[in-house]
């Protein structure tokens, strides 16, 4: 095989695996991880066989979800690596297919628990992929379970932390079924109303952030080693969170155009970060934020290189 064959081949499969995407499912598990070491004595083990199993999970759901729609792709697009060509559709189920077994495995390193929710995500990622993706309801709320089911996968490194912080899913869950939503005008352009409502649910959410904070800063007031600089921090990154996207979407539902939709959707996707972020700043502090942060920036840099839908 020459070297520019070669060179084409996996470029065509980094596009497949959007990396950027990738990137942005590591910060929901650091974030996760964050809460549930905020109750143990000890810094829990297994947070590397977490990271590798989202990353698989993530990769091998994106995988799935262009062989599900290679037909659909021919016609609306058709320069991703399946239609183009330049991937097999049975090459890259095989590759999905071992990415989503790969995650199971590896979160088993840290435990059942991780792993039964690994398995619990694997199944909602197929479901989306072959079937729920369809639905205009269904659909964006099978996403979101996706990405709350990876928040989880986080917190399950103290098991028992799942039973009081489960409700933190909700946010990542109406974040990501509102980016859904608008996503399905990426092609053919969206309809104001829906995505005026999907800004109001981020809109929401900031605000159910901006109240996390302030209930975990009295929370926090006898933790050591917080002070309030740690929640002026969380408050910063929930407004910037806010101030990246809300103008965004009122800009994609103001032209319903494909083209400030997709741009709308970018940066839905690589803000979930700052989603994170705050979560992470709320329960363990500024450092633990900026191990998300830093998955965001590499999230963006992949994003320069590779498609981000």
């Amino acid at each position: 095989m020459s070297p520019n064959r070669r060179s084409g081949r996996l470029r065509a499969g980094l596009e497949l695996l959007r990396p950027a995407n990738v990137a942005t499912a590591l910060a929901d598990v650091l974030a996760g991880a964050a809460v549930g070491a905020s109750v143990a004595v000890t810094a829990p083990p297994g947070l590397a066989w977490l990271l590798l199993a989202t990353a698989g999970l993530y990769a091998g759901g994106v995988v799935l979800n262009d062989v599900f729609d290679r037909a659909i792709d021919a016609q609306e697009r058709p320069e991703r690596p399946i239609p183009s060509g330049r991937v097999h559709p049975w090459q890259a189920a095989g590759l999905g297919a071992g990415l989503l077994t790969a995650g199971i495995v590896a979160a088993l390193g840290a435990g059942p628990v991780p792993a039964g929710i690994a398995a619990a995500t694997a199944v909602a990622v197929v479901a989306y992929d072959a079937w729920g993706k369809r639905h205009p309801f269904i659909g964006p709320l099978n996403m979101g379970l996706c990405r709350a089911l990876n928040l989880m996968l986080g917190v399950a490194i103290v098991p028992s932390a799942l039973e009081w912080a489960w409700p933190l899913g909700l946010l990542p869950l109406t974040y990501i079924a509102a980016v859904t939503i608008v996503s399905r005008g990426e092609v053919h352009g969206g309809k104001r109303p829906v995505i005026v409502a999907a800004t109001g649910l981020v809109s929401l959410v900031g605000v159910a952030l901006i109240s996390l904070v302030i209930s975990r800063a009295e929370v926090n007031a006898t933790a050591r080693g917080f002070t309030p600089l740690h929640h002026a921090w969380a408050l910063a990154l929930a407004a910037g969170l806010l101030w990246r996207v809300i103008p965004a979407f009122l800009r994609a539902a103001a032209t319903s155009t494909p083209a400030d939709i997709r741009q709308a959707v970018r940066t839905g996707v690589l803000s979930l970060v700052l989603l994170d972020a705050v979560i992470a700043a709320s329960y363990a502090g500024i450092m633990s934020s900026l191990a998300v942060l830093a998955t965001g920036s590499l999230a963006w840099w992949l994003a320069r290189l590779f498609a981000v839908t």
